[in-house]
């Protein structure tokens, strides 16, 4: 199998890299088309600001590329907010393989922003195939300020507002959380996506 991690600048890439090994899996860190159309699984992880994510990818002459995947790909953290039509994070239109807009998050006063920790996951879709093996007990690492809606999530979360922790439509798949970060869980879930 052969997996194909998007080199989109974030600085978690070397963490993705390093858990897919942990988990045995050999995977190419890429910015080439022809690599990453003919990869198995694509894995897109983004960290810091979206225009300046989106930026990167249409100057690598990626974004087309990705829109047109046909096989399963998985979003880390920015890269899930990169999948939707816009984010107000720079005003900056996205991916567009899933309906809807990334808003900065509503908190309330002694809510820390950005929802930078551990929290859980409430399964809106428990037969996802992400879920697999996860109760929604497990804790996920999470870092960020813009959330994406819920209309498409398989599981959320709550931070002062519930919110798109994991989100599906079709091959795209994507979680706001850092599973390279997240101990046995984000294992767990980095090998159910690698398995199905």
């Amino acid at each position: 199998m052969t997996i194909a991690v998007i080199h989109s600048g974030g600085a978690n890439l070397g963490s993705v890299i390093h858990a897919l090994n942990r988990l045995g899996a050999q995977s190419v860190l890429t910015r080439d088309p022809t690599e990453i159309r003919s990869a198995d699984k694509v894995i897109l992880p983004g960290v810091g600001a979206a225009a300046w994510a989106m930026n990167a990818l249409r100057e690598a002459g990626l974004v087309e590329v990705v829109r047109g995947l046909s096989q399963p790909v998985l979003g880390i953290c920015l890269g899930l907010q990169l999948m939707f039509e816009h984010s107000e994070e720079g005003d900056a239109d996205c991916l567009g393989v899933i309906p809807g807009t990334v808003g900065k998050m509503d908190v309330e006063a002694g809510l820390r922003l950005p929802h930078m920790g551990w929290n859980q996951l409430v399964w809106t879709d428990p037969d996802d195939p992400l879920a697999r093996g996860l109760s929604g007990q497990e804790w996920f690492y999470f870092v960020h300020s813009f959330a994406a809606p819920i209309e498409h999530a398989a599981a959320t979360s709550q931070h002062g507002q519930r919110f798109a922790a994991v989100v599906r439509k079709g091959n795209f798949a994507a979680c706001q959380f850092h599973p390279e970060k997240s101990a046995a869980a984000g294992a767990r879930l980095l090998a159910n996506f690698l398995a199905h």
